[in-house]
């Protein structure tokens, strides 16, 4: 983001890179969906990590897409900031349909906040399912730590 810029500025900005024509509108129902609470016309440089992160997310579904790939989203955090983040993964699913694929290395945020898992090992998939179906495929241990272990010498497919 532009330090300089306000939070509705940069999203002007981003907005007509993405081809809005008129972004405003777009721009006044993502904010009101995210709470800004005000501060949308507030320059960037002085927010937190977690506001930074809220911004990262307006920009990102400015134009609406149907999947959304977020890399480490809870990453930098508060406890209150990562409750927040889940809620509006679930509400971009809940009310738009909108895919959310979430790379974390934080095994116990996937239960908390993902329907469906996916494991990587070196690049390739080694598991792929719901969380019911992961957690029946792997009885035992619970947590999805000793999965992605239990995992770490499976066959690639």
């Amino acid at each position: 983001f532009y330090d300089h810029l306000t939070v509705r500025e940069n999203l002007r900005f981003f907005g007509r890179l993405s081809g809005l024509r008129r972004p405003d509108r777009r721009i006044s129902e993502v904010l009101d969906f995210l709470d800004f609470g005000g501060v949308e016309d507030r320059r960037v440089g002085g927010f937190s990590k977690g506001m930074r992160q809220r911004i990262g997310i307006a920009q990102a579904i400015l134009h609406a897409p149907t999947v959304l790939f977020l890399d480490e989203p809870t990453s930098g955090l508060d406890p209150e900031g990562v409750r927040g983040l889940r809620d509006t993964i679930s509400r971009l699913n809940s009310e738009f349909g909108m895919t959310v694929f979430m790379n974390t290395h934080l095994l116990s945020e996937v239960t908390k906040t993902c329907t469906s898992i996916g494991i990587l090992r070196n690049g390739a998939l080694v598991h792929d399912g719901t969380i019911a179906e992961t957690r029946d495929a792997y009885p035992g241990d619970d947590s999805l730590e000793a999965l992605y272990f239990a995992l770490e010498s499976a066959p690639i497919r």
